[in-house]
């Protein structure tokens, strides 16, 4: 190898050393920490006992429920999304923008709020009470559907607003049926995003916390709210690691899975189309989408009236009270300062991401100039995309466990917190700049570069004004991810400094009429602060965001 390639190597090295730094001790430490819990007992190496813990009867009902209703989940995600995605993208309709922005606020609402607002719709006294699906598996999959369906709609919608229609014209032109069109010219361009959405969608069902635990208490539970029971209520820290690591094994089989069947096939006509008008046959689609758009609305609609609602009159008492600690003194703070914490929190969360995600996405996309240094670049984009698909429940508790001692103990630390909720947004974060750095023509920097510029001018120059609005939008979904973020944040939050989301589940945990209004209107607050931050971002169109 010559000393250029040593040097490239080199300097990838050095701008990497950083993020891998705080990946190592923040989240591979941590979650070999929680893993090794499951395998060594008493310093000894005992890898029978996770096969002893997977072998009893619960975990095998709770892997067939996880996996039940994350299929089940998943599916429901593409029926509503998949025709909303069709119409969004490619029919020219009034208010086309706000119906879009509304359909995608459910991913980033924090998802102790979804629980919450479904519990309102399904409970007694709801607009849908008199179904009895308050609590059960059916409130948990309309809970998955509800937050996914929007995942559904931007991944595979930004696939579709950029298709080329003119192949499904020509071929309608000689005479295919629009079933035909669909099959032979629409769906194998379309299969990839399609697929991603898929496995996407279904990770995030068999991971989901809040909704599960919400709407599917202790008989309902999942992996990942099982882990959660055995931690905090059993002490039973072996059989948590063994179901991380069996979590992980999933993970792991999805995702080569997908890789597989997303293996690119021909080459796909991309071209910015307007939108058509609207046709007769396009009213399946349009009522599903319509359908989609009342699914989405029903749940926020009940809990901001729940939210309103005292003693049967219309009154601002529950917003009132969200000065106090609720009824029999619920919380050790008020909710308002617990607000306060969470947008201290959520800001420093985002901040971290956002350096490690830009410093991340500038290496991996940099041109390789060699068959090991694209291999670098590949694996350090793979390893960073890790936090997507750990639980936050075992990254939250690993944390606890292993930053206990020395130089470590970050225990009482005011970053531990955001670190955890940067690291969740890590992942989002990447994916949205890595696509819009990769489409930079490297000529531009060469150029750049001939004319005398110096790295820090070429960056100026050439990638600020490219990549100024995805940085925007990225912060934007990080902060919005990190506001709601409940998994980690329940192990490692301070009882005398919560996060809202904290707050809002402790409040659901006391009896007594008082603390369920309140909260009610903190998931309100908390849902309306997430929704604006991607209102705003959504006007940003930027077309990589939410890519996975």
């Amino acid at each position: 190898m010559d000393r250029a390639k040593l040097g490239r190597l080199a300097g990838l090295a050095a701008l990497a050393a950083g993020p891998l730094v705080v990946l190592t001790l923040f989240f591979l430490l941590p979650v070999a920490g929680m893993v090794g819990r499951g395998f060594v007992v008493d310093g000894t190496f005992d890898p029978l006992g996770v096969l002893e813990v997977l072998a009893r009867p619960r975990v095998g009902r709770v892997l067939g429920f996880t996996l039940a209703s994350a299929t089940a989940g998943t599916v429901l995600s593409l029926l509503l999304g998949l025709p909303s995605a069709y119409v969004l993208s490619r029919l020219d309709l009034p208010a086309r923008r706000l119906v879009r922005a509304v359909l995608l606020v459910p991913f980033v609402l924090p998802t102790i709020v979804v629980g919450v607002a479904f519990r309102d719709v399904l409970g007694e006294g709801g607009p849908l009470g008199f179904l009895g699906w308050e609590q059960g598996p059916v409130a948990v999959v309309l809970g998955l559907a509800f937050f996914n369906a929007a995942v559904v709609i931007r991944t595979v919608g930004a696939a579709w607003e950029s298709l080329d229609p003119r192949p499904g014209e020509a071929a309608a032109a000689l005479g295919a049926t629009p079933f035909q069109v669909l099959t032979t010219v629409t769906w194998p361009a379309l299969r990839g995003s399609v697929v991603s959405a898929t496995s996407v969608v279904f990770l995030f069902c068999a991971t989901s916390f809040g909704v599960v635990l919400t709407l599917g208490g202790v008989r309902w539970a999942t992996v990942e709210t099982e882990i959660y029971l055995l931690t905090t209520s059993l002490f039973d820290l072996r059989a948590a690691a063994a179901l991380s690591v069996l979590q992980l094994v999933v993970v792991v089989v999805l995702l080569a899975l997908t890789a597989r069947f997303r293996a690119p096939g021909a080459p796909v006509a991309r071209r910015t189309s307007a939108p058509r008008r609207v046709r007769p046959a396009d009213a399946p689609a349009l009522a599903v989408t319509a359908l989609t758009l009342a699914f989405v609305a029903l749940p926020i609609i009940t809990l901001v009236q729940g939210s309103l609602r005292v003693g049967g009159e219309w009154s601002l008492d529950n917003y009132r009270a969200l000065a106090g600690r609720g009824s029999d003194q619920a919380l050790l703070v008020p909710v308002t300062d617990a607000l306060a914490s969470s947008l201290r929190i959520a800001v420093d969360a985002t901040w971290m991401a956002l350096g490690l995600g830009l410093l991340l996405a500038v290496v991996v996309t940099r041109r390789s100039h060699s068959p090991a240094e694209r291999r670098v670049r590949s694996a350090l984009d793979a390893v960073f995309m890790l936090p997507l698909g750990v639980s936050a429940v075992t990254l939250g508790f690993g944390l606890l466990v292993t930053l206990d001692s020395g130089p470590l103990d970050l225990r009482d630390s005011p970053l531990l917190v955001p670190i955890a909720q940067a690291l969740v947004a890590l992942p989002l974060v990447v994916r949205t700049l890595v696509p819009v750095l990769a489409g930079i023509d490297d000529r531009q920097r060469q150029a750049a570069a001939s004319l005398g510029a110096g790295a820090w001018r070429t960056w100026l120059t050439v990638e600020v004004p490219v990549v100024w609005k995805p940085l925007l939008a990225a912060s934007g979904f990080a902060f919005a991810a990190s506001l709601g973020e409940f998994g980690a944040t329940s192990f490692l939050v301070r009882d005398e400094a919560p996060t809202l989301p904290v707050v809002i589940f402790r409040l659901l945990g006391h009896p007594g009429e008082m603390n369920y209004g309140m909260a009610l209107a903190a998931s309100v607050v908390l849902a309306a602060t997430t929704a604006l931050v991607m209102l705003a971002v959504e006007q940003l169109r930027v077309p990589s965001l939410g890519a996975m």
